[in-house]
C-alpha cells in the first residue's frame, strides 16, 4: 500500500468514526427525549439532521476520490466498499433518531401514555449494538460483529412485547389511541436502528473475512424457526 493511500484510508476511518459518534449522540438524545418527554431535547435532535447529512456526503465523496486516485484492490477495496455501506446505515440511523424525536415531541403533550416497562431495556440494547458495531469496525473484529448480530433477536422480541402492550393500552382507553400510535411509531423506529447496527456488523464481517453475510444469516434464522 502506498503512503498516500494509507493516509487517505486513515483519514476516511477518522471521518467515519466522527460521524458514528455524532449518530450515537443523536440516538441517545432521541431516546432520552422519548423517555423524559423532553420537547427541547427532541427539538435539538431534529436540528442536528443537516450536519449529519453533510457528513454522509463528505465521506461518500472521499470514498469516490480514493477509488479514482488509487484504484485499490483486495482488502483496501473491501474497506472502501464497507465504508460506503456503513456510511449509508449511519445516516439512516440519524434519520430514524429524528423520527423518534418528532414522536417524542407529540408524546410530551396530554394525554400522556405510560412508557412500556420493556422500553428502557430495548433502548439500552439498541445503543449497545450501535456502539459495539462501530467498535468492531475500528478493531476489525469479526467475532465482536457477530455478537452484535445475535443481539438483534432480543431487540426483535422486546419490540413485539412492547407493541402488544401499546395495543392493549389503546384498546382499553380510546383517548390513548393517538399517543399510542405515536409511541408505536417511535418503537418501530428504534427497532429499525438496531437493524441498521446489524447491517454495519455484517459489513464488518465482510471487511474482515471477505464473506457477504447480509440476508444469508436472516435466511438461516428463518429456516431454524421453521423446524
Amino acid at each position: 500500500m502506498s503512503k498516500h493511500l494509507e493516509r487517505d484510508l486513515e483519514n476516511l476511518q477518522r471521518d467515519v468514526l466522527a460521524m458514528g459518534a455524532s449518530v450515537e449522540e443523536v440516538i441517545y438524545k432521541a431516546i432520552r427525549a422519548l423517555q423524559d418527554r423532553d420537547e427541547d431535547l427532541a427539538a435539538s435532535v431534529v436540528d442536528s439532521d443537516g450536519s449529519i447529512d453533510e457528513f454522509e456526503n463528505r465521506i461518500d465523496e472521499e470514498c469516490l476520490k480514493i477509488l479514482a486516485l488509487h484504484q485499490p484492490v483486495a482488502t483496501d477495496l473491501r474497506r472502501i466498499a464497507a465504508v460506503l455501506m456503513i456510511n449509508t446505515d449511519l445516516e439512516r440511523m440519524a434519520d430514524l433518531a429524528v423520527d423518534i424525536a418528532e414522536r417524542a415531541a407529540v408524546l410530551a403533550t396530554p394525554p400522556r401514555l405510560a412508557i412500556p416497562s420493556e422500553l428502557p431495556r430495548m433502548a439500552d440494547l439498541t445503543t449497545v449494538m450501535v456502539r459495539e458495531c462501530l467498535n468492531a469496525f475500528v478493531n476489525h473484529d469479526a467475532r465482536a460483529a457477530r455478537q452484535v448480530i445475535r443481539l438483534d433477536d432480543e431487540v426483535d422480541g422486546l419490540n413485539a412485547a412492547i407493541i402488544r402492550e401499546i395495543v392493549g393500552a389503546m384498546q382499553r382507553a380510546p383517548d390513548h389511541v393517538e399517543p399510542g400510535l405515536s409511541l408505536f411509531s417511535a418503537v418501530r423506529h428504534l427497532e429499525r436502528i438496531a437493524d441498521h447496527a446489524t447491517n454495519i456488523a455484517e459489513d464488518v464481517v465482510y471487511l474482515v473475512e471477505g464473506e457477504i453475510v447480509r440476508h444469508r444469516l436472516e435466511k438461516e434464522k428463518e429456516a431454524k424457526n421453521a423446524r
